[in-house]
């Protein structure tokens, strides 16, 4: 045991997701097309918002910065994921595997506290429509964006403060494609329990208490409104329904692996498919059905059509 705390582990191996080669190859297909289109279409939604000045109001601002963070997300791990299964890389340094958990709870942290801000925005546009754009100016839209990012930076930042203390002198295998942080903790040279625990609760707990939070709060609106819906309330009321799915789609993956009890099942890599590859896609998918979005884009098409033409004359 001496001798082994001596040599420091430096890198990590990752058994990805599977063994087999032609499943290995299809499966970077599948995921290299979501990867791509995630971007895309989040970029899309992005550019769309910045240069439309319709689309100037504290909702899309809101939606520009959760696109933004899912174009973060899926870059986070998705590319450690495809050079897996194309080139059967299969070891992560120390340091990258560091970095990669750093920016995965930094972005998380941040979307969590974002969807907090965008249920707090819906239920000021339809229960007070006449003071919103007062109460939701530009300014408190940043400040409360920034805030959002803070709240992920310290969520971030005691998760590796934890993890940092341990010391990892073997062994050095994670049966996972990316470098899950309650993984890596087990591989520690010493009793982590405690610290465990400690991560469940500033990861798990917290994501149940603010879905729980975000949940009360949209059947709030939604029953408030039930009834009487007045003309400038429709679009707002019209966001609530995709909201309310990108939500349980954000947390209900994410609450199944960081708040439960410390075990393994066999599903995990499915579920960790899915909210680090298929969940960024979903606020695309949502967003670009919203019919304001969809005329944006429209009009955003025809000045790039519009100014190529010109250049070339």
């Amino acid at each position: 045991m001496e001798k082994n705390l001596t040599t420091p582990v430096t890198e990590f191996v990752l058994l990805g997701l599977t063994q087999n080669p032609k499943l290995q190859q299809f499966l970077f297909v599948i995921f290299f097309i979501i990867y791509m289109n995630t971007w895309l279409g989040n970029f899309t939604i992005i550019t769309t918002v910045i240069t439309d000045r319709q689309l100037h109001t504290p909702m899309y601002f809101l939606l520009a910065n959760l696109a933004f963070l899912d174009v973060s997300e899926s870059s986070v791990n998705a590319p450690k994921l495809l050079s897996g299964l194309l080139t059967q890389s299969k070891t992560i340094s120390f340091n990258e595997c560091i970095l990669q958990m750093f920016f995965f709870h930094l972005i998380g942290g941040t979307m969590v506290f974002l969807l907090v801000v965008m249920a707090a925005n819906r239920y000021v546009a339809i229960c007070k429509p006449l003071r919103y754009m007062t109460i939701m100016s530009r300014v408190v839209c940043v400040v409360l964006a920034l805030n959002a990012w803070l709240g992920g930076l310290v969520h971030s930042a005691v998760q590796l403060g934890l993890l940092l203390q341990l010391p990892f002198c073997g062994p050095n295998v994670l049966d996972n494609f990316y470098c899950d942080i309650l993984q890596v903790i087990k591989l520690a040279c010493t009793d982590t329990h405690l610290v465990q625990w400690q991560m469940v609760f500033n990861a798990g707990v917290l994501l149940i208490i603010v879905f729980i939070i975000l949940l009360i709060s949209y059947t709030v609106i939604l029953v408030k409104n039930r009834t009487h819906v007045m003309e400038g309330k429709h679009k707002a009321l019209s966001t609530c329904g995709t909201q309310i799915t990108v939500v349980c789609l954000q947390f209900i993956p994410s609450i199944f692996i960081y708040a439960r009890p410390l075990k393994q099942f066999t599903v995990d890599k499915v579920i960790s498919v899915i909210y680090t590859v298929f969940t960024p896609m979903n606020l695309m998918i949502y967003t670009l059905r919203n019919a304001e979005m969809k005329k944006a884009i429209r009009r955003l098409m025809r000045r790039m059509l519009f100014s190529g033409r010109e250049r070339e004359t």
